[in-house]
């Protein structure tokens, strides 16, 4: 059987804001809700990042709110990073300063697109899905940002397997806010074919990372390696890499 290597990149960008220790939370606040700092160079720094990848997807991406500038920070990383195909998910809004989206880049044409809100305590957190390749075989990627709160990643994650059960060439990958241990994760595992990772990676926060709660996991009929962690410019979180073996029928057209 022959198969295509992908290269895949997992990235909180943090809406281009930069946090390098604990304090910066509360002494950097505003670079939350107003359009300052050098948020176009954090960006331009993730580009090169990402560029280097076949599909990335995002989470914390500005839609274009004030603090960005007004700027699609999707579509920015798009056309800095060579990708000819981008989407988005919209789904947080604090009031008219701040908004943040899922997002997907990607060098491949997907067949489909779709999203869908999650369900929580809370809303404003979602699930972005794009379809590659052809029939029962084709590729699904899929990108989320899951709530903070066990009870709602619970609901959350029940809602993605019910949309990725028994699909054989899939990959679910994002900011859980979770590590691969917790009960709501093991729930995922039994209902679908994704598989838990061969090794932890470290990924926040990202000036001393020391939880796994970034993640890239893939189905039974998928081969991943070298799953690396890189720094998404000065974002909290440290970004994700994975070399992805895909067979070709996944993709056909």
């Amino acid at each position: 059987m022959r198969v295509q290597r992908l290269k895949l990149l997992s990235a909180n960008i943090q809406a281009g804001s930069s946090t390098r220790r604990y304090s910066d939370y509360a002494t950097r606040s505003w670079s939350h809700v107003l359009p300052a700092g050098n948020k176009l160079g954090m960006l331009d720094t993730i580009a090169k990042l990402a560029g280097r990848h076949d599909i990335v997807g995002l989470q914390e991406a500005d839609p274009g709110s004030w603090r960005s500038g007004f700027t699609n920070q999707t579509h920015y990383l798009a056309e800095r990073g060579g990708f000819d195909y981008w989407t988005h998910q919209p789904n947080r809004r604090m009031g008219q300063f701040a908004s943040s989206a899922n997002g997907l880049l990607s060098k491949f044409e997907p067949t489909s697109i779709s999203d869908y809100p999650l369900p929580g305590r809370i809303t404003g957190r979602g699930v972005l899905l794009a379809r590659f390749g052809e029939g029962d075989e084709g590729l699904t990627i899929a990108v989320a940002h899951l709530s903070l709160g066990a009870q709602s990643r619970a609901s959350q994650l029940s809602f993605i397997a019910e949309l990725l059960a028994d699909q054989p060439h899939v990959v679910l990958m994002g900011d859980f806010n979770c590590t691969i241990d917790r009960p709501e994760m093991a729930a995922l595992f039994r209902q679908t074919r994704l598989q838990p990772p061969a090794c932890m990676v470290h990924t926040f926060p990202s000036w001393k990372p020391q939880r796994a709660i970034d993640h890239i996991l893939v189905s039974d009929k998928l081969a991943c390696r070298d799953l690396q962690a890189f720094p998404a410019a000065f974002s909290d979180h440290l970004a994700l890499s994975v070399d992805l073996d895909v067979p070709d029928v996944a993709l056909r057209r």
